[in-house]
């Protein structure tokens, strides 16, 4: 078993065909699916289902896959680390559910500190990857919140994975809607009201179900949904298709992709605690305190 083995299983995972990870991979197919079978036959499972539809993922190989992901995380670390001509430089990253304030701060760190070289990162990313960047130390800091609806499952992983949860906010529901949207103008909305517009959430990939959702009402099954993962897209198609998204209203403070944005108060209530976590009894870097630092600035009581 190799990197390159583990790199190869995740790239297949993440396609929708053997053609397009061999696209992905510049690898030919014979020796992209040779080096596979020779990965399962060591380790003594099957990865993957092969039929004439394509590929599919088994138990084993869902199971295997979540292994891989952390080891190749690891490797790459090491790699940007030890290996890579940027390794002089400063480093520091976060990960985040989609919140402009969290990237404001990110900003803020940057300017503060004014370095002549540095690489520094930010992921804004599904649910699952925020907690488990900030796990493997992809991250030093993420940025996620939880709702009634899905507090006990969100918090159930944080203790599992090692992390804090640091609360900076609690947030009631609002809806998001482009001013020239026919109801832009009312004080409240009700779900009932917004039936006939498509209702737009972040897609949260294979984990997409209500206990890892961003917004709140993640368990209400909408009529009309579509899942994005981009914040531009979302607020694009927002305005074309006259539909709305759910939030915390935080949007409509700054932020340029939101300037167009109204929130409007949500008659069904589901309150979202807003907040950062990090690797339990992990001392910060100063970035990361820094980072930490403008958070707070963003505190209310909770």
């Amino acid at each position: 078993m190799n990197i390159n083995q583990l790199k190869y299983v995740l790239v297949i995972a993440e396609s929708s065909s053997m053609r397009e990870a061999v696209g992905r991979l510049y690898v030919s197919q014979p020796a992209l699916s040779a080096s596979v079978r020779d990965l399962e036959d060591e380790l003594g499972i099957v990865i993957f289902e092969r039929s004439n539809k394509g590929i599919k993922l088994t138990d084993e190989g869902r199971e295997f896959l979540n292994y891989a992901k952390k080891a190749v995380g690891q490797y790459m670390l090491l790699e940007e680390r030890y290996l890579s001509q940027d390794k002089e430089k400063e480093h520091f990253s976060v990960s985040m559910q989609h919140y402009n304030f969290a990237a404001r701060a990110f900003a803020e760190v940057v300017s503060r500190f004014d370095l002549p070289k540095y690489v520094f990162l930010i992921h804004e990313t599904k649910t699952m990857e925020v907690l488990e960047n900030v796990r493997d130390l992809k991250s030093e800091v993420g940025v996620l919140s939880y709702s009634e609806t899905n507090k006990d499952f969100v918090l159930k992983l944080i203790k599992e994975y090692g992390l804090e949860f640091v609360p900076l906010m609690r947030r009631e529901t609002y809806i998001y809607l482009w001013k020239g949207h026919p109801l832009s103008d009312k004080s409240e909305l009700s779900l009932e009201e917004l039936k006939d517009y498509p209702c737009i959430s972040f897609d949260q990939g294979e984990d997409g179900k209500f206990y890892i959702t961003e917004e709140a009402m993640g368990d209400h099954d909408f009529d009309k949904s579509i899942r994005s993962d981009d914040r531009a897209t979302t607020m694009e198609l927002i305005a074309w298709l006259k539909g709305y998204s759910v939030g915390s209203g935080i949007l409509s403070e700054e932020g340029l992709l939101v300037k167009d944005l109204v929130s409007i108060k949500l008659k069904e209530e589901d309150s979202l605690i807003i907040g950062y976590i990090t690797k339990k009894n992990r001392k910060l870097s100063k970035y990361g305190a820094a980072y930490v630092e403008e958070l707070a600035k963003y505190k209310e009581k909770v």
